[in-house]
């Protein structure tokens, strides 16, 4: 039922009247009396009789007699819902997108075959051959997949889903963003023909996602892309799942109980028996447990072909010394930077650089003391947004005019980060022929020109380019990598890594950073793995995720501890804070062995339920949290 009340978190009996019997089918959607209104739900099961001994109400309306819950992903969203401490509801508001009368009424069509593709470049990486001819052969391989640089992933997992539909199986693929589907959905339609599969996306309209949704649910189609939420796609005969770049932060839903798509895609595998596929150009911590644990194994190409294919990556020491004021001049590349972009220009080549801050300057402090600079109005962060402009605060908006430092009473500023913004305009100075362009979150370019151009741009939103770029320069590296998070270092290669993947193979790619970090020696290598297992075993030791799992608890002062001290004692649960997170609200985090994960979430879900019926003051629960796994 659409009732998101914790303590009602389980199924609730109802009988069919004779003259909905032949409608009212295993996920349709009905109207019911609950209490004293009529609320909206999805039936889960048809059964002949009930072991409930109250007084059983009848189902008021037939909604809809379309089945938009299938028995698979209603226990799928089951486990989920169990596995974050969240509800049934929830997850299936995620799963199950809003209702379009017109579109029930489309007409049907049967699905069209699917013929098996070749192996084509699966060949270069170990084992991946055997991976599609599996999948061709009806077995459930399970893989965790480094991509080589400058590999066309899109048409890979393309090729993947295709042997899966060849063999008469269905098949879910899920990437981070619209960008990355629209890529994806491209290589879907070269490979296996128009009218194969659909995408599922928030971005196609609430009509055009309830199409693409039937389509799947009827088996009109064996083949869902989409971001996070097709991970729940009703693709019949399931034989595959996949997700691409599991490290990225799009793949975590902003909604209750904020499930993860790889953790999605991993339940999903696990339940239906089908192949699972988690590839990325980076390895996540995560992923590296699936080959340790020997749930996965672990494709990756050979020493040879990651050689032939990586563009030559430098390093260049500390940048520390590269910083300036402002209002200096425009040398903010280093030397070896400045000659591979002007070589990638003179052979009429683009150059890629990656900052990792849009806006001209975001961060700015004292000239004289280099303390961070705060508005004398509310104490906020100071900005720049332009040359010769006074700082302005980031959260009130106020312009300091009259700047003072409160430390020692300095009147100038300096940089702490240069935006995409000042650095487009500092490049466009340093190569006054050339056009630079920006490309960032808030205006993504689609490609990048072809030709000699410069291209500026945050990390996530770079634009492939035509061949390839001939240089890509990695610069403040250190605003990366001195994040104060536990996965600064592990989120700061997957960055460089899909930058430096769109260089050509005889590229030059530049990392302003110290070359005798682990970090910069796993991009150098190309080496991703390596570094996922270094930071596995120094989080196993420090007791940190994936190897522990963690749930925080949001909520007012006092009421975090009070839920934690609920908790039964053979939990073996550590609690960590509280930690204020304003003046009224603060967060307590709990650490528990992995293997009493599932005991923590079911604790904490019965806790939340007698906290509400109780009309106690609530508090949020996040199961793994960004800000700790």
């Amino acid at each position: 039922m659409d009732q998101p009340l914790p303590q009602l978190d389980r199924l609730f009996d109802y009988l069919i009247p004779e003259d909905m019997a032949a409608q009212v089918k295993p996920g349709c959607r009905v109207r019911v009396r609950f209490g004293r209104r009529k609320v909206s739900g999805f039936v889960i099961a048809v059964k002949p009789s009930t072991d409930f001994t109250g007084k059983l109400l009848w189902i008021s309306d037939l909604v809809s007699p379309e089945p938009v819950v299938t028995a698979e992903v209603a226990a799928l969203a089951r486990a989920v819902a169990d596995r974050y401490a969240g509800t049934l509801t929830d997850v299936l508001r995620l799963a199950v997108p809003e209702r379009r009368v017109r579109v029930e009424a489309e007409n049907r069509s049967e699905p069209l075959p699917v013929a098996a593709p070749i192996d084509g470049d699966w060949k270069r990486y170990i084992a991946g051959e055997a991976f599609l001819r599996a999948l061709r052969e009806t077995k459930s391989p399970k893989a965790v997949w480094n991509a080589l640089a400058g590999e066309d992933w899109p048409a890979r997992l393309a090729e993947a889903a295709a042997a899966t539909a060849s063999a008469g199986r269905g098949a879910v693929l899920v990437v981070p963003d619209q960008a990355d589907l629209d890529r994806l959905d491209a290589a879907l339609e070269a490979i296996l023909g128009p009218d194969r599969h659909v995408t599922l996306s928030a971005q196609l309209g609430p009509t055009k996602r309830y199409r693409s949704f039937l389509k799947a649910a009827r088996g009109e189609v064996r083949i869902v892309a989409g971001t996070r939420a097709a991970a729940f796609a009703p693709v019949a005969d399931l034989g595959l799942v996949a997700i691409w770049d599991d490290g990225d932060e799009s793949h975590v839903d902003r909604h209750a109980p904020y499930p993860h798509a790889r953790e999605v895609v991993l339940t999903r595998a696990n339940l239906s028996g089908a192949a699972c596929l988690v590839g990325g150009y980076g390895r996540t911590p995560q992923a590296q447990l699936l080959v340790e644990t020997e749930w996965a194994v672990s494709m990756v190409a050979s020493r040879d072909e990651i050689r032939s294919a990586t563009p030559r990556i430098v390093p260049v020491g500390d940048e520390s010394d590269l910083e300036r004021d402002p209002s200096g001049g425009t040398a903010r590349l280093p030397t070896v930077a400045w000659e591979a972009a002007r070589a990638a220009l003179a052979k009429h080549q683009p150059v890629l650089v990656q900052v990792p801050r849009r806006g001209y300057v975001p961060a700015v402090s004292c000239q004289r003391c280099r303390t961070r600079a705060a508005c004398p109005n509310c104490s906020g962060p100071l900005r720049l947004l332009g040359a010769r402009r006074a700082p302005v605060c980031g959260w009130c908006g106020v312009v300091a005019e009259d700047f003072r430092c409160a430390e020692c009473g300095g009147t100038r500023v300096r940089a702490i980060v240069i935006g995409a913004e000042r650095t487009a305009e500092e490049l466009a100075q340093a190569f006054p022929d050339t056009q630079v362009v920006e490309s960032t979150g808030v205006n993504r370019l689609d490609a990048a020109p072809q030709g000699a151009a410069v291209v500026v741009a945050t990390p996530g939103v770079e634009p492939p380019a035509q061949g390839g770029y001939g240089a890509v320069l990695l610069l403040d590296t250190w605003a990366l990598l001195t994040r104060a998070e536990l996965t600064a270092s592990e989120e700061a290669l997957r960055r460089w890594m899909n930058a430096v993947a769109l260089a050509r193979h005889d590229g030059t790619a530049v990392v302003v950073a110290d070359g005798g970090l682990a970090v910069v020696q796993a991009l150098i290598r190309w080496d991703p793995a390596w570094f996922a297992l270094q930071e596995l075993e120094d989080r196993s030791e420090l007791g940190f995720p994936p190897v522990m799992r963690f749930a925080a608890l949001t909520g007012p002062n006092g009421e975090a501890e009070k839920l934690a001290a609920d908790l039964p004692a053979d939990l073996g649960a550590e609690a960590i804070g509280p930690i204020p997170v304003d003046e009224h609200t603060e967060r307590l985090l709990l650490r528990v062995r992995r293997r009493d994960g599932a005991a923590l979430a079911s604790t904490l879900a019965k806790a939340t339920a007698e906290r509400a019926g109780s009309k106690a003051e609530p508090v949020r629960i996040q199961i793994d949290p960004r800000e700790i796994a």
